[in-house]
This record gives C-alpha cells, sequence and structure tokens, in this order.
C-alpha cells in the first residue's frame, strides 16, 4: 500500500510528512540542542544526573582527546561497549562530534561475538566498562583494536560517590573480574587530556555512515547494517512526531530499562529526547527486578520504554504495583511481540496502555507505531509518517487487504545497506531496490493498522497449515500460571512439523492443564502437541526471547535419540 492509503485513515492529530533534510547531519544536530536545553537534565543514573551542558561539555572533551590525543579521523570505526551508564551518551556524542563511525556492542557478547564484530567493523578504539574488560583483553591482540578506554560504573559521578560505589562494585559486590591490558587510558584520564584542548568540527555529509548497527544475531550472523545520519534523523522526526501526542518538550523524564546500544533505546533517548529537551533515567541492570523498583519509587516519571518480559516481570512483583504512576502518560513496546495479556495487565497496574510499535536494526528502527490515544491491541499501528508499506506473496506479488504477506517498507530511515556485504544487501532488497523486505509476515488491515502474524522462518508448517508462534504464545500466554512461552516445530512423520510450547510457570502447571486451555481457544492443528516446562528461556540480552537457541536444542536432541 502507498502512503496515500495510511494518510487516509491516519487521526486527524496524526504528524504529517517530515523533513529528512532538516538537519544537515547529528553533529549539527547534538551542538543545538546541548546548548538550548543547557539548564536541564539530560541523563540521571544510580542517582546522579547529567545536565545537557555538562554533556556537552563532557562529549567535547572526548571529541578533542579522540583528535587530538588518539590522531583519529572522519570514518574511523569506535566500539563502544557499556550498559546503560552516563558514560555512554558522553562517548558517543563525543564520537560523532570528533567525525567518527560508533560501533555499538554488546557488553554481554562472548569472546567470539566481540571477536567477529570488531573485525567486522574495523574498529581501531574500543571504549569499554571495567567489568567486562577481562573478556575485551582475551580478544583483543586477535583484532585491529590501538586504543583502549576503559571507565569504571561511576566515573561521572562527583568525588566521595564515585568512590564509594566503584569501590563497592569492584571489591564488596567483586564484579571487575582482573584484567590487564597494555596501553590503556582510564576514561577520567582521556577527558582531562580532551579538556586541554578544543575539537574540530568534522563536515559530514547527510547519506554518510553514522552509525554500525549490528543485527542481533537471532537469525544467523550478525551483520552491520549502516545507518547514515539522514536514516537516523528521519527517524528522529518520525518517533517526536508520534511522542508528541502524549509528551510534552523539557518536562518529562522517560525511564530506560533497555538498552542504549539497542537501536530501539538508542534512537528514543539519544535521538527524541535529545531533540525535545527530556530526560532519561537510565536504568544500569533491569534483570535486576527489586533493584529497578527501588530506583523508581520516588521518582516522578511520565513515560516508559520496554518490552513484554519486562512488563510481566515488574507487574509480577507487589512493589512496583505500589509505586505511584499518576504522572505516567506513555508506555512503548518493541523489540518483540506485546501479548495481550501483559498489555491489559500494564493497564490495570499503572493505568497506562501500551503503544506498541514495530520496528528492526535496518530501519533505524521504527517502521510503525500506535498513536497515542488510538492505540488498537494487537497491532504494531500505522506506518510512521514518510513511509510506505505493502505485503508480498512468495512470488513477489503484493496481497490484498486482509491476507498475509511478507512486510515490505520504504522510507528515509531504512539503512543504507550493510557493512561490505554487498550480496546480502541485494537479498535484503526487492528486485528493483525500493523496498526493504522484512522478513515478518503481517496483514494489512483495512483500517490501516498493521498485524505482524510472525517471522517468515519461524512459521511451523503442521499437515500443509501455517501455523503462527505469535498466535499460540499469546494464547498460552493468557493463561493465569504462565510467566513466559516459545513455541517452535519439531518434526513430525504424520504432520511434517509439530507445534512444541516451552513454558516458564509461576506455580506447577500440568502439561494437560496446559493443552486443555489451548483446545478450547486454538484451531486442534494449532494445539501444542509437546508441552516442556522450564525455570527460564534462552534471551537476548533485550529479552527478546531466542527460538533459534530451542530449535537448535530440540534438533541436537533428536540426533542423539536416532
Amino acid at each position: 500500500m502507498n502512503e496515500q492509503f495510511f494518510q487516509e485513515r491516519y487521526p486527524k492529530e496524526y504528524p504529517g510528512t517530515i523533513d529528512p533534510d532538516k538537519y544537515d547531519s547529528l553533529v549539527e544536530l547534538i551542538d543545538r540542542f546541548v546548548k538550548q536545553y543547557a539548564d536541564r537534565p539530560a541523563f540521571t543514573c544510580l542517582g546522579h544526573t547529567l545536565s545537557y551542558a555538562e554533556l556537552d561539555q563532557l562529549s567535547a572533551n572526548f571529541a578533542s582527546y579522540l583528535q587530538n590525543d588518539l590522531g583519529l579521523v572522519k570514518g574511523d570505526r569506535i566500539a563502544i561497549q557499556l550498559p546503560n551508564v552516563l558514560q555512554y551518551p558522553v562517548v558517543m556524542f563525543g564520537a560523532m562530534r570528533a567525525g567518527l563511525i560508533v560501533v555499538n556492542t554488546n557488553p554481554l557478547y562472548t569472546e567470539r561475538e566481540m571477536e567477529h564484530q570488531f573485525n567486522d567493523s574495523g574498529a581501531v578504539a574500543l571504549v569499554v566498562l571495567a567489568n567486562m574488560a577481562s573478556k575485551a583483553e582475551a580478544v583483543l591482540p586477535k583484532t585491529g583494536i590501538k586504543h583502549v578506554i576503559v571507565t569504571e560504573v561511576a566515573d561521572l559521578h562527583a568525588g566521595l560517590k564515585r568512590l564509594l560505589i566503584n569501590t563497592v562494585v569492584k571489591h564488596v559486590k567483586k564484579q571487575v573480574p582482573p584484567f590487564s591490558i597494555p596501553h590503556m587510558v582510564p576514561l577520567r584520564k582521556a577527558l582531562k587530556m580532551g579538556a586541554a584542548g578544543t575539537y574540530k568540527n568534522v563536515p559530514a555529509d547527510r547519506n554518510d555512515t553514522a552509525v554500525l548497527q549490528y543485527t542481533g544475531g537471532t537469525t544467523g550472523v550478525a551483520k552491520g547494517a549502516e545507518l547514515t545520519h539522514r536514516n537516523l534523523i528521519s527517524n528522529m522526526l518520525q518517533a517526536h512526531g508520534l511522542f508528541k501526542m502524549a509528551l510534552s518538550e523539557g518536562c518529562e523524564t522517560v525511564v530506560a530499562p533497555l538498552p542504549l546500544y539497542h537501536i530501539y533505546a538508542f534512537t528514543v533517548h539519544c535521538m527524541v529526547l535529545l531533540e525535545t529537551g527530556n530526560c532519561s533515567l537510565l536504568i544500569p541492570n533491569p534483570r535486576d527486578i527489586p533493584g529497578f523498583i527501588k530506583t523508581l519509587q520516588g521518582t516522578r516519571f511520565t513515560g516508559f520504554v520496554g518490552l513484554n518480559t519486562l512488563f510481566v516481570a515488574l507487574c509480577d512483583q507487589e512493589d512496583f504495583r505500589n509505586l505511584d504512576f499518576s504522572d505516567l502518560r506513555l508506555t512503548i513496546s518493541g523489540g518483540m511481540a506485546l501479548t495481550s495479556d501483559a498489555a491489559r495487565r500494564w493497564q490495570d497496574v499503572t493505568g497506562c496502555e501500551i503503544a506498541e510499535g514495530y520496528g528492526m536494526t535496518e530501519t533505524s528502527p521504527v517502521v510503525s507505531f500506535n498513536p497515542p490515544g488510538y492505540i488498537k491491541l494487537g497491532t504494531i499501528g500505522l506506518p510512521v509518517s514518510s513511509t510506505a508499506c505493502k505485503t508480498l506473496d512468495e512470488n513477489g506479488e503484493e496481497t490484498p487487504l486482509g491476507e498475509p504477506g511478507e512486510l515490505c517498507v520504504r522510507g528515509p530511515q531504512v539503512m543504507k545497506g550493510y557493512w561490505k556485504r554487498e550480496e546480502a544487501t541485494r537479498e535484503t532488497f526487492t528486485e528493483d531496490g525500493e523496498w526493504l523486505r522484512t522478513g515478518d509476515i503481517a496483514v494489512i488491515q483495512e483500517d490501516g493498522y498493521m498485524k505482524i502474524v510472525d517471522r517468515k522462518k519461524d512459521m511451523i508448517i503442521v499437515s500443509g497449515f501455517n501455523v503462527y508462534p505469535n498466535e499460540v504464545e499469546d494464547v498460552i500466554a493468557a493463561h493465569p500460571n504462565v510467566l513466559e512461552v516459545a513455541a517452535i516445530g519439531v518434526p513430525d512423520i504424520k504432520s511434517s512439523e509439530a507445534v512444541k510450547v516451552f513454558l516458564v510457570c509461576k506455580e506447577q502447571t500440568s502439561e494437560k492443564e496446559i493443552t486443555d486451555w489451548c483446545r478450547e481457544r486454538l484451531t486442534a492443528y494449532k494445539v501444542p502437541r509437546f508441552v516442556e516446562f522450564r525455570t527460564e528461556l534462552p534471551k537476548t540480552n533485550v529479552g527478546k526471547i531466542l527460538r533459534r537457541e530451542l530449535r537448535t536444542e530440540e534438533l541436537s536432541r533428536l540426533e542423539k535419540a536416532s
């Protein structure tokens, strides 16, 4: 469907088309808004807040260090391997001001994954948290990284508090394994050295790559999506237009539990909230649910960025349910499918609807969103401004409204391509090169709202019938004893494949109870043939359940049995 089809169905408050060339580059954006909002809070973490003025000065010092002390030049890649701490925006904005390409890196990567990403990106510098530096130490000799900057958790806090937090983390909690990296420089020293000089503005073309954002690897080898200045600015403007339907400028605090190195949180907290002069409350370890809730106690927050597994985990805690949600006006969900049960529960607890969106690394990431005030549960909303979507069948023909097909996207937020992977880039776009193939099966409704049926690769074929795991999972997730669920297809002699589900439950539950529940709500061929109970399910660091790992485990088990 073209953009006009969707525009005719947008609410009257829905933002119109955007100007992707409104800003020359992200550097212009950073320079403008850190000064415009100088006296306002930008990021808060572990009880300390950086104002936009402090963010301006510190990132400028880091840019100066990169240029003057390390001699890095435009286009050099710098890997940033940090959780949600104050250092992340300082380092990231500083790298962009110095003209470098940011390579966002998961701090929980294995050595194999780190080695792949560092070498694939050609990174020459690395900023790493001391807690993870021992893993980096083992990998560095196998890479082209020449410069390493190490930071401790509270390095940007005031003197006594910095010493106290860093000491507790290192010596009491023993969360910093010993490491020895030759010629590494502490971040505080780098900032001090940079403050002795000034950085030089580096002209950037809108189509220059700003960020190498690696795909999660849930569908194969992680690839670096080249996101340009124009891509990221476009998606920032697209998302801003929707967020302002619920939030104002300069007076909001948005909770940031999802990692900033993930493109979903990156765009929200480092792009949209920068342009609007709002504050992000950084949560370094969202898996520590009691600690997370303690941070929220007594805090006025107006926005919350999360995903399904986090919503479920929080609502299950009495201390969370007792928080004051009177200021909460916007909750957004992405990264994985939102179950109707999780959405209803969150609204019951907080009084705030969840606005589910859809996106992917390759689209910077937002493709569609449920407009605040016009949310349709179970859908991924309407395409964002200046974006067209359509669905294609296996022959490349557009499918009619209401019929599933592979979702394809066209818009200014769509990546330039995969870093040094021309063939993979061609395969990801349609033959004319105009539409990005998402690999997701979707339905476009008559009202313009879209539904994701499932990942193309995750589809289960039972006796010739398509079974979409999301549908099975959504039904089972509504069971009162079920916390988490994942559905996969397993080989079956009679039906080609059968449905198997993996469950994490609150209380002891029988297989019969689950299958009876499904029989009441699903067509017979969709009912799980096999049920396995577990204490936890494999997930990515942002909480997305890894069906691929479950399939691999199952196939390995079947091979051994045969």
